[in-house]
């Protein structure tokens, strides 16, 4: 709904223009020019101030202004020269041919500042969202490894503890079983027996205390290693 106009202390109309109104400044203009903006609404049979009819002819009535919906490339010219000059509404108009200043900054106040906030907090709730979800990873690799540096503590330990345990005996000491003085018929039934011995291949008697001590050697660095 259209406000009513109303009328100053001089007689001026105030509030919205009629097609009557525009139709008189827009004939007068286009006939005689606009030779001088205090004098010209009197001249053009208007109740209206000069001022009232500058703006009006130069954001509305110009034949050059460009009228409808802004396109794709004149929004983004709008944003990025915001981002650059500030709210220069001229400058930013001498950017779009045939768009005013005042309609400019309608149009950003109305559609376009909406626009970008609403774009900016999205922004801004994409990147929390993103840094929870890095935050969660780097706990969960810091866990994985402190786990394994206790892994490796704890192997360390076991093969130091075997090292010890084999020091502390009289193993070496004790002459050397051979294998052919070994009972196989006993161990047919170790399951575990038949395993171990399908997997060693047993070294002559005089190399047995050094082929252990290398086996054992080998077990120790393997499990350091892994």
């Amino acid at each position: 709904m259209v406000r009513a106009p109303t009328y100053d202390g001089k007689g001026m109309k105030r509030g919205a223009w009629s097609k009557e109104e525009d139709d008189k400044l827009r004939a007068y203009i286009l006939r005689y020019g606009h030779w001088n903006w205090t004098q010209l609404p009197r001249f053009a049979g208007l109740s209206r101030s000069g001022k009232s009819c500058r703006l009006r002819w130069m954001n509305y009535l110009r034949p050059d202004i460009k009228h409808g919906n802004y396109t794709k490339e004149e929004e983004d010219t709008i944003i990025k020269t915001r981002q650059q000059h500030g709210n220069k509404w001229s400058l930013i108009a001498a950017k779009l041919p045939g768009r005013t200043d005042n309609e400019i900054k309608n149009y950003w106040h109305t559609h376009l500042k909406k626009k970008i906030d609403k774009k900016t907090d999205s922004a801004d709730q994409e990147h929390e969202e993103t840094s929870q979800s890095d935050q969660a990873e780097r706990q969960e690799i810091n866990l994985a490894a402190s786990t394994s540096s206790s892994d490796h503590h704890a192997v360390g330990s076991a093969v130091n503890s075997l090292f010890e345990d084999i020091s502390a005996r009289d193993f070496w000491t004790q002459p050397f079983v051979s294998d052919s003085e070994i009972d196989y018929y006993s161990l047919a039934g170790d399951s575990c027996y038949e395993d171990t011995r399908s997997m060693l291949v047993f070294p002559p008697d005089d190399d047995a205390c050094s082929w252990l001590l290398d086996s054992h050697m080998s077990i120790c660095t393997q499990f350091i290693i892994n």
